[in-house]
């Protein structure tokens, strides 16, 4: 088994891919702004870490003697349009430094298109401020694609939908491209099938380099 730096593992995409990707006998080392309001994160195979995203040296030395990183970080007392492009340069800087090869980021289902160029985000009547912090994931994806860099990375972006956070995992999920996947209203998506999905991508990678649709 390998061993998974995961930012942002306090939240619960991140707290979904620490308990995964250890079940699956992983070493894993969870990076949270302060490990203090954390203690529930350590145990078998994890190791709680303080570390900041936007930062490359602070992902570099947390990444270090790492195989694989999977980044789930959001802030909410941060512009969305500063935190997700920071987060991608610094990931991909400081990552190239670590020597960690692959990524693969927690998206979010609002970029996702309804039609041939049109983001979920771009509906009429979108509220305003969900619509930033959708353009904000759209700019940090759009720092991953632009950039010159050797890292293979991969955005999942879940359905735009709340996620189940107490559902249990059944690890089936369907994923496609930029596009949204068709869904059967009464069939929840959870917090612990997307982080099958992420540690899917870590364990045998199938997409590279792409925004991909995950849902139920």
């Amino acid at each position: 088994m390998g061993k998974i730096v995961v930012f942002g593992a306090g939240g619960r995409a991140g707290r979904r891919a620490v308990a995964e990707a250890t079940a699956r006998g992983h070493q894993v080392t969870a990076v949270v702004r302060d490990p203090r309001q954390h203690p529930d994160l350590a145990g078998t195979g994890t190791a709680v870490v303080a570390g900041d995203v936007t930062e490359p040296d602070s992902v570099a030395e947390v990444a270090a003697r790492h195989d694989a990183a999977v980044n789930a970080a959001a802030r909410l007392d941060v512009p969305a349009e500063t935190f997700f492009p920071a987060a991608a340069r610094a990931l991909l800087d400081g990552l190239a430094r670590a020597g960690v090869g692959r990524l693969v980021a927690v998206g979010i289902g609002t970029v996702l298109e309804t039609a041939p160029g049109v983001a979920v985000h771009d509906a009429p009547g979108f509220p305003a401020e969900g619509r930033a912090f959708s353009l904000g994931h759209a700019a940090g994806l759009a720092a991953l694609r632009g950039a010159d860099t050797d890292i293979d990375w991969v955005v999942l972006a879940p359905p735009p939908i709340v996620l189940d956070d107490e559902a249990a995992r059944t690890g089936r999920y369907r994923t496609g491209g930029t596009r949204i996947l068709p869904m059967d209203d009464a069939t929840p998506f959870s917090y612990a099938d997307l982080a099958v999905a992420l540690i899917d991508e870590i364990e045998t990678p199938k997409h590279h380099r792409a925004l991909v649709a995950v849902a139920p």
